[in-house]
């Protein structure tokens, strides 16, 4: 395989189909030609605000045609792109601006009001801002450097200040332990081999419509993206209530005609709860991908016996990766409900490795700690060394096997040499596709007043919601504060997906004979049928 600049292909289809459909989102659509026209115009709009090779951009965009033009124009202006959460907390985006140090950010009309809160509460330097779907308006507080209008009176030509296929492309901030997301940088060459990989594993060329379903700031977009792209296929953008309400998912697949549908399994979960799915239905559809999270054999089962005629693939790796490093096609119904779904076999340039406390591989069957080698690997969290050093080790010498990563997984392999994920080994997990560490939240609740300490904990739930995140708290002495309060007060802090669901009030937190919070029985008050029945004196159940 041969790894390019991410746009290149854009450019190459820009030539030879100028006129095929790129991008679809609702009733608007945009050519190859015309994203190629556009993205260049933006991208010579960012050199003359200053943004130089390497720098970063900052992109506050709703995920629409703009956020895509958006992307492709940052990469040609030979910047990394970084997008935010604009759902997120603004305490929250403007830790990560601060990190980043960007020298523009992009953002629309719908987002101007935040980023203006931002700068004014936070002091977030922001050197450039540019609005790529509107013009300026009076009253705001920062000033934008350039505007739609302006853009659209750029040259159409062909604009590329020329990226190293080894730069960063992008960078992604994750959940973080130390209550401070973790940010990813991505090269184009990751991205590259993956894609060109994935797009001859599942078969993908210029008559496919792919999906566009998760957030621009999760890692499976790129692969929704650069799919598409390396293809000449076509983006269908999943909209918001598509994204929320199962039936509308489900229509939006059926009427956009996908071949290609790439999602996270709480959707699959809920797509089979509310019975959206007809028998043979989606006719078009011939491969459903998912990754982020355990999808439930239960859930499989039916979503295969719905649809003989579409294969099923689970893709597995974290973001540190790159989109993923292993895969599975089920080949056949599973027999029953319990049998497992392995992770299956690493990627074409990955491998998977299963090692024991010494960093010794060990025997089939055995189970052990994850790590990841091969070509998808960060080179390390950013403008943080000392976690880097912490996950990204040197392998055993005599290994061959170089730098690998460790995953935080526990899994083993079988006789057959596929793997199988077992859980994780530490306190960090996967909801609604969604990476999420539980430290951060502890640390997010630490900073609220009349709150004497926390516990967060996540439990199996064996239903459609998967893990439940579950909040213990002790209010100060006298003080009284309900789940309700406690939520509101944690939803400024922290994105809504890491609000706790279960909660419960404590005089005290149980402790070990050492006197650290329990964590296991802790979990257990939520863990052993209705937590209501083990309440002591002075506590106080409920969810929120």
């Amino acid at each position: 395989m041969t790894a390019i600049p991410l746009h290149h292909h854009l450019c190459h289809f820009a030539g030879t189909q100028p006129d095929a459909a790129a991008v679809v989102y609702g009733d608007d659509r945009i050519s190859y030609g015309e994203l190629e026209e556009r993205s260049s115009r933006l991208a010579r709009a960012l050199s003359a605000a200053g943004c130089a090779p390497g720098d970063r951009v900052c992109l506050a965009l709703p995920k629409d045609i703009d956020a895509i033009v958006s992307i492709l124009a940052v990469l040609k202006a030979g910047c990394i792109y970084v997008p935010l959460d604009m759902k997120s907390p603004a305490a929250r985006l403007a830790r990560i601006i601060d990190s980043c140090e960007p020298s523009a950010v992009l953002a629309a009309s719908d987002t101007r009001k935040t980023l203006d809160a931002i700068v004014a509460d936070h002091g977030v330097s922001i050197p450039a801002l540019g609005l790529v779907d509107s013009d300026d308006r009076d009253g705001a507080a920062l000033k934008p450097r350039f505007t739609c209008s302006e853009i659209e009176s750029e040259p159409a030509s062909s604009f590329d200040a020329g990226s190293s296929v080894d730069g960063t492309a992008y960078i992604l901030f994750t959940s973080g332990s130390t209550g401070f997301p973790k940010g990813v940088p991505i090269t184009h060459r990751n991205v590259s081999l993956f894609v060109e990989w994935a797009n001859g594993y599942f078969k993908v060329g210029p008559d496919d419509r792919m999906s566009g379903h998760t957030a621009l700031h999760f890692d499976l977009s790129a692969y929704d993206l650069y799919g598409t792209l390396f293809a000449g296929a076509q983006l269908h953008l999943v909209p918001p209530e598509a994204s929320i309400l199962p039936n509308k998912t489900s229509e939006f697949i059926r009427s956009s005609r996908l071949t290609q549908w790439f999602t996270v399994p709480s959707v699959l979960k809920y797509m089979h709860k509310f019975d959206v799915i007809e028998d043979n239905d989606y006719p078009d559809l011939r491969r459903v991908i998912w990754c982020g999270e355990v999808f439930p054999t239960a859930n499989l089962i039916h979503w295969m016996r719905k649809l003989p005629h579409v294969q099923f693939t689970n893709l597995y790796g974290p973001t540190e990766a790159t989109i993923a490093s292993s895969y599975y096609t089920v080949s056949a119904i599973p027999a029953s409900d319990t049998e497992p779904v392995p992770i299956g076999r690493a990627c074409e340039g990955e491998s998977l490795h299963v090692f024991g406390p010494g960093l010794e591989e060990l025997p089939v069957g055995e189970v052990g700690d994850l790590f990841i080698g091969g070509a998808g690997l960060s080179a390390g969290y950013w403008q943080d060394e000392k976690k880097t050093a912490e996950a990204f080790i040197d392998a055993p010498a005599g290994s061959g096997l170089g730098r690998i990563y460790r995953t935080g997984d526990l899994a083993y392999r079988d006789e057959d040499g596929l793997f199988h994920f077992v859980g994780r080994a530490d306190t960090q997990i996967k909801s609604r596709g969604y990476r999420i560490e539980l430290g951060e939240i502890e640390t997010a609740l630490a900073t609220i007043d009349d709150l004497v300490e926390s516990a967060v904990v996540a439990v199996e739930t064996g239903d459609f919601e998967g893990v439940a995140i579950c909040c213990a708290y002790a209010p100060s002495e006298g003080q009284e504060m309900s789940s309700f309060a406690l939520k509101k007060k944690l939803q400024s802090l922290v994105p809504d997906y890491m609000l706790p669901t279960r909660w419960t009030s404590l005089g005290v937190l149980p402790k070990t004979t050492n006197g650290k919070i329990d964590r296991l029985a802790v979990k257990d008050l939520f863990s052993c049928g209705d937590a209501a029945d083990k309440a002591g004196a002075g506590r106080r159940e409920g969810s929120a």
